[in-house]
């Protein structure tokens, strides 16, 4: 996607990403890809009303990393569930959002890091309090975090049918846009898990 179309999708989910969001990481938010990936088997949905050609509809890229979650992070991927359903939205946007705050957080809600900080970058989603995302209050509400993702990845022309590190670089603007693919496995069991409960 061009600039003029991506800085035409931002402005149009009202997401000001000005000065430093292309500076690159500083904390491991927006990092390269992780190095104990490895290959994971195919989605595990067995729970009624999951739609398994949602999750994955086009097969996984390249090599899958994986995390052990506790419970603040499966505490965290519940949160995305929940926020997704309640913006309207399917698994499949689900899926996005999880493997998106999996690459920028490990899913883990994080506040100021000090020097480590990429920025202002905060929350699940290393949103940034100075590029419009919402304040740091905000940005650190899980459900507020997902919204706020869901409202951007809803202004990109086409996402539903986009490969998942496609639609997540489109919202996240990262300095690593090819990252996000790492965890569309590990992010469609999770979904296909905890969906319906």
């Amino acid at each position: 996607m061009n600039t003029i179309m991506r800085k035409s999708v931002l402005g149009i989910a009202g997401l000001a990403f000005a000065g430093g969001v292309f500076a690159g990481p500083a904390t491991g938010a927006h990092a390269a890809p992780a190095a104990d990936a490895k290959p994971v088997a195919v989605v595990q949905a067995d729970k009624p009303g999951v739609d398994k050609g949602k999750l994955i509809p086009h097969g996984v890229q390249g090599k899958q990393s994986h995390i052990d979650l506790g419970d603040e992070q499966t505490k965290n991927v519940k949160a995305i569930i929940a926020a997704t359903k309640k913006s309207g939205l399917d698994e499949r946007a689900a899926v996005i959002s999880i493997a998106t705050s999996m690459q920028e957080s490990k899913l883990e809600n994080l506040g100021h890091l000090g020097e480590s900080n990429d920025h202002d970058s905060l929350g699940l989603f290393q949103q940034r309090p100075t590029s419009g995302w919402g304040t740091p209050e905000q940005i650190t509400d899980p459900e507020y975090s997902t919204m706020a993702f869901q409202k951007g990845l809803k202004q990109v022309d086409g996402w539903q049918d986009m490969p998942l590190t496609k639609a997540a670089q489109t919202v996240q603007v990262s300095a690593y846009p090819d990252a996000y693919a790492q965890w569309e496995q590990q992010a469609a069991d999770l979904v296909a898990q905890y969906w319906n409960s």
